[in-house]
């Protein structure tokens, strides 16, 4: 299944793909032949990249899952002076072109926080990604008044960060929110005393489905 985010774009991909493979049957033209393999490839990926596969969300009221599919690079503790306002804990997921880009809510409960941020476009896998890049931040609080922060965060090549949330809406742990388009990052925070936290460096994770970590 192709995610409503990107089907704008796969439509108009493969339209100009075979507007080119037309045009290069019937001219033969070397530069139109090449002009239909390379927007040919672009289709065959952007089909790949807003990708949408089912997913099997963890009935557990007490799991923070995953928001994002990819590689967890860093889990470290920081201050963070706008929604927790004191010590968290940042778990950070790079995302690669060939992950699914579907962002999903961790946790169910009430948008207490949204915010986005104009900035940089950084590598996304960068430590500084977190501070100077482009990106929204959605902080969410569920009915026992526990709290989840994330961020979507652009990367070097992502321009485009779509989130549906914003500030008053509800939201369902596992329920999709957006995506960011072309590579880019998600962290996820939380305060260090409430959670068990499940991963570590290293491990991949998938949107929706994996669990972060529980509340205590």
């Amino acid at each position: 299944m192709i995610t409503k985010y990107g089907i704008g774009i796969v439509i108009t991909s493969w339209i100009i793909f075979l507007v080119f493979l037309a045009l290069s049957y019937y001219f033969r033209q070397p530069i139109l032949i090449g002009l239909a393999i390379v927007s040919g490839l672009f289709s065959l990926f952007n089909l790949l990249f807003f990708r949408d596969p089912q997913r099997v969300i963890p009935q557990n009221p007490a799991a923070i899952l995953s928001p994002a599919d990819g590689k967890i690079v860093q889990v470290t503790e920081i201050e963070e002076n706008e929604f927790f306002r004191d010590r968290v804990i940042r778990i950070s997921i790079f995302l690669s072109v060939f992950d699914v880009h579907v962002n999903r809510s961790p946790i169910t409960g009430k948008v207490e926080h949204f915010e986005y941020r104009r900035g940089d476009f950084r590598a996304a896998f960068k430590e500084d990604a977190s501070l100077e890049n482009e990106q929204t931040v959605i902080g969410i609080v569920d009915e026992k008044g526990r709290k989840v922060m994330f961020t979507q965060i652009a990367g070097l090549i992502a321009r485009r960060i779509v989130c549906e949330l914003r500030e008053g809406y509800d939201t369902q742990a596992g329920q999709k929110i957006g995506m960011i388009r072309y590579g880019s990052r998600v962290d996820i925070y939380f305060e260090p005393e409430a959670v068990d936290i499940h991963i570590k460096t290293g491990d991949r994770v998938k949107g929706g489905e994996s669990i972060i970590g529980e509340f205590k």
